[in-house]
């Protein structure tokens, strides 16, 4: 079925504005919803409708896209999900909640979520059907290339944050040494970076990938400058995150604040046992 009127459910940052231009190129009509406290407003300069809601209002989410036809439904942008623990549940959203019962993870509230939005006849679509730029490449994008001894840093953080993603707590790592010295909560992934910085200091990895069995329509992992930047500041020596499954945004620039600051960025693809083998030696 084409795509002929695309609603946004928009959250923090560049992403639903990258959605959205990316969306009227392909000569969709635009519809966003975007969330009082975490979306910006100025989005409604790329919007055919726009409208503020306040977290939990699932009923007239669904009332607005009905209204305004939509057919396609993207998830872009980033939630506070401290501020999410205070959302003040309509009636629909709060039937949800309950029917979750004690399990109310991330993934296990995005898929309820999808799986309601499906049930009124929308389909819910992947970013990267409208924004294909941000799929994040595989292999070693920079200059610097990690040691023997940071090699099995990053093994060992693919493997505990491969871990945690199956128990949904979180999609990053960082360790140092062979020790996991944070691990990613409800703060996300940049306060995560800083509490590591202030506990070991300088020469940590930082190690993001997306859940095992995740969604991918739903919250896929997602680095860029920004991350770099406060990488480089914290003196980490590499980023590694999942190649394909991860959004990675301002790529070009974010590979040139790396060579500049001497950071290691890698892209591990699913396979990631077959990639690791020799890189452990060199």
């Amino acid at each position: 079925m084409p795509m002929q009127t695309v609603g946004i459910i928009a959250g923090s940052g560049q992403f639903p504005a990258l959605v959205a231009e990316g969306a009227r190129a392909q000569g969709c009509r635009v519809i966003i919803c975007g969330f009082t406290g975490n979306t910006d407003p100025a989005l409604a300069s790329l919007a055919d409708a726009f409208t503020m809601l306040h977290l939990g209002q699932l009923g007239a989410l669904i009332q607005f896209f009905k209204k305004h036809q939509v057919t396609h439904i993207c998830m872009a942008g980033a939630i506070s999900k401290p501020k999410a623990l205070d959302i003040r549940p309509d009636f629909r959203a709060a039937k949800l909640l309950f029917s979750l019962a004690t399990r109310k993870g991330d993934d296990a509230i995005l898929r309820a979520f999808a799986g309601e939005l499906q049930q009124e006849g929308f389909t819910v679509i992947r970013p990267e059907t409208l924004a294909p730029r941000l799929k994040s490449p595989e292999g070693l994008l920079t200059r610097a290339a990690p040691s023997a001894e940071l090699w099995q840093d990053i093994a060992f953080g693919w493997q505990i944050a491969k871990e945690i993603g199956r128990l949904d707590i979180g999609q990053c790592v960082v360790v140092k040494s062979g020790i996991v010295v944070a691990v990613e909560g409800i703060e996300g992934t940049n306060p995560t970076i800083d509490r590591a910085a202030a506990l070991a200091g300088a020469g940590c990895t930082l190690v993001k990938v997306a859940k095992p069995g995740q969604d991918e329509r739903l919250d896929l992992p997602s680095v860029g400058l920004e991350t770099v930047k406060l990488l480089a500041r914290h003196k980490f020596l590499a980023l590694a995150y999942e190649a394909e499954k991860t959004l990675f945004f301002d790529l070009d620039q974010s590979i040139a604040a790396a060579n500049t600051h001497k950071l290691a960025l890698v892209g591990i693809p699913e396979a990631s046992a077959l990639f690791f083998q020799g890189h452990d030696k060199q």
